[in-house]
């Protein structure tokens, strides 16, 4: 961190990376206009994706934790860790394979009467990616919380005549809120940084920070600009975490 602070500072003379103490990266950067667009494109991509991540893993961390024996929950926890005993780049490949013209997913859409075009360089593949990275991590932390969920409450619950969504949504979801919210949290953190799928599966047509930021290093070696745009990135990933986890665990009723 400290040295990235530093780095920002200084300039680039004859292609050659020299200590200094220059404004002139923050100049340059902050008064670039696809900056901040592709900041809120990064932004939106990343909670969009961590928010429908979410949602899928959900009814299968509520059948770990609710509707299969402890044993049988530990298995499926293991299946579900096994895509990181892979290369996170192997499996983005992979899907190429699947998502490319002539692949699986174009052929299925294409029986069926769809189009069956390409579906790289797309938002659909750009959040396919981000779900191979991340859904293994929600479902486990999604499983945990919803584990630690109070059972006595929830039979308390029914026997005074509760509905099961009454159950889910006055008993489960606030006793597992600080779970569940650091799933969106770590899969947002992910996504918000994420290089592999944005390149190989959104073909970099969808400009990025991190796509910006080998864009700034291949333009001249422009390793200050570079560093600006990362304190920029820490910055926002260091705020959004402090208000998901204020609000996580903030005492019910404040």
């Amino acid at each position: 961190m400290l040295l990235l602070i530093a780095m920002s500072f200084w300039s680039v003379q004859n292609y050659r990376l020299t200590p200094d103490f220059s404004l002139s990266a923050w100049t340059y950067v902050l008064s670039l206009d696809f900056l901040w667009s592709s900041f809120w494109r990064s932004y939106g991509l990343s909670l969009l994706s961590a928010v429908l991540v979410s949602l899928l893993a959900f009814p299968a961390s509520y059948a770990m934790a609710f509707l299969i024996s402890p044993a049988r929950r530990l298995t499926f926890l293991g299946l579900a860790l096994a895509p990181f005993f892979t290369s996170y780049l192997v499996r983005i490949y992979s899907l190429q394979v699947f998502l490319g013209e002539g692949g699986v997913l174009p052929q299925m859409f294409h029986s069926v009467g769809l189009s069956g075009a390409s579906l790289l360089n797309s938002y659909t593949a750009l959040f396919l990616g981000h779900a191979t990275l991340t859904l293994p991590v929600v479902l486990v932390l999604q499983t945990l919380a919803l584990g630690n969920v109070d059972r006595t409450e929830m039979s308390a619950a029914v026997n005074l005549g509760a509905r099961p969504l009454q159950v889910l949504r006055h008993i489960i979801l606030p006793a597992a809120r600080p779970g569940l919210t650091l799933g969106v949290l770590f899969a947002f953190l992910l996504s918000y940084a994420e290089f592999v799928s944005a390149t190989y599966l959104g073909g970099g047509v969808f400009q990025t920070l991190p796509i910006l930021l080998t864009d700034l290093i291949r333009g001249g070696q422009q390793w200050p600009r570079a560093a600006v745009v990362s304190l920029l990135m820490m910055a926002v990933l260091l705020l959004t975490s402090l208000v998901s986890v204020a609000w996580a665990y903030r005492q019910k009723g404040n």
